[in-house]
């Protein structure tokens, strides 16, 4: 990174102006003849390269180097509600595992709370090298002050190289609070994770609005922290037997202290997610009107799947947000999914390509979705699916 400097000295009304038109983005002022650069600022550097000579100036910061060598291991945050962990975390696990094997480097798990103790055994069965426990009172419902402290603590004491947090609600909150912490860089919603021979993390995410895979790196901070939502990466097989060990910790309680006081806890009916459904019939653009997803639902309910939308039905009011599919939306990973009208949009590609297999059906034979299925049918979807629903009938023997 680096800084623009503008040498006022060298400013006169004769290249003033042309200073400020080279900007593309508005960013340079004049100010009562003195220049200023606004927040709005791209760093595109044009002002330098094109500008009046010797009027702006970009400064390279001198780049902080870390003993790398000092931070070791792959650790993920064990997300749970009252010690019942989120699948999330097993399949940070497996991908931690996958990460760390590259570099040889040991696998943790973090996990904090109240009277999980008996629980942390669990997390050995899925190969971890040891699981770091935080039992403390003040632990016992998730408030965000001693949670951070909590991870401070183990940071500061194991020093992982890399800390990976679930895209939930509570990772969401954590993750931010403990990169600030340490001023290190974190990756939200991650798709793609890789590992270099140095250790540093590779984060693949859709950027843009999902036109470009960015790829970041964070070579000068540890840890590197990504968050990565759930259904994106595969959890590993359970074992019968445990390795590793358990490690219960011991912190200063003091750190633990909140300004948050838990009157009462109020819990949600459970409701069933597209995210855990095996098997999901999602509707896109080409539904007509919303009258029309009726046939979608009878195709769902003939298949014993759950019925997901893509974002324009969304803002048409069509459904209900909780069922869109994408990068705004949820990401799924069921046994079959079958594609209806769905053009296949980046967005939407991001929150299903890993699906076991992905049935398309679209009139357009140059739909990007058929790049990410297994099985296309080029077709009106209102002459496909009604054939699809009478022969699974005459299949089942339904009149």
């Amino acid at each position: 990174m680096g800084r623009l400097i503008v040498n006022q000295e060298k400013i006169n009304s004769s290249n003033i102006d042309a200073l400020l038109k080279i900007c593309p983005f508005g960013a340079i002022e004049d100010k009562d003849g003195k220049v200023e650069v606004s927040a709005a600022c791209k760093m595109c550097k044009l002002c330098v390269k094109k500008g009046p000579a010797g009027v702006m100036e970009f400064i390279e910061d001198e780049i902080k180097h870390i003993d790398k060598s000092a931070w070791n291991g792959v650790a993920v945050y064990v997300d749970h509600v009252e010690g019942d962990i989120h699948p999330v975390t097993f399949e940070l696990i497996g991908k931690a595992k996958e990460l760390a094997a590259k570099i040889n480097h040991p696998v943790y798990a973090v996990f904090m709370g109240y009277g999980i103790k008996d629980k942390a055994e669990e997390i050995l069965h899925y190969g971890v090298d040891e699981v770091f426990v935080y039992d403390y009172e003040e632990l016992k419902d998730f408030r965000i002050e001693p949670y951070t402290a909590g991870m401070e603590d183990f940071i500061n004491k194991v020093k992982p190289s890399t800390l990976l947090v679930g895209a939930t609600t509570i990772g969401r909150s954590l993750a931010p609070r403990v990169a600030a912490r340490f001023k290190t860089g974190l990756t939200a919603d991650c798709t793609i994770l890789d590992m270099k021979e140095n250790t540093d993390l590779v984060q693949i995410r859709p950027a843009f609005g999902g036109n470009i895979m960015a790829q970041i790196i964070n070579p000068n901070n540890r840890p590197q922290m990504a968050t990565v939502r759930y259904k994106v990466m595969d959890a590993p097989e359970r074992s019968a037997e445990i390795s590793g060990k358990i490690t219960v910790c011991d912190m200063d309680t003091s750190k633990l202290a909140s300004n948050i006081n838990v009157l009462n806890i109020t819990k949600k009916e459970v409701e069933s997610s597209i995210s855990d459904a095996e098997v999901i019939v999602a509707a896109g653009r080409g539904v007509k009107s919303e009258k029309d997803l009726e046939m979608i639902k009878e195709l769902a309910d003939l298949l014993g799947a759950q019925v997901a939308v893509t974002r324009p039905l969304i803002e048409a009011g069509w459904a209900d947000a909780k069922k869109q599919i994408g990068l705004s939306g949820r990401t799924v990973k069921p046994k079959l999914i079958i594609t209806c009208g769905i053009s296949g949009a980046v967005q939407f590609a991001a929150g299903m390509n890993n699906s076991d297999c992905i049935i398309a059906i679209n009139k357009d034979a140059k739909a990007s979705i058929f790049n990410v299925a297994h099985y296309g049918i080029v077709g009106d979807i209102y002459e496909v699916i009604p054939t699809l629903i009478s022969n699974i009938k005459a299949g089942k023997g339904i009149a």
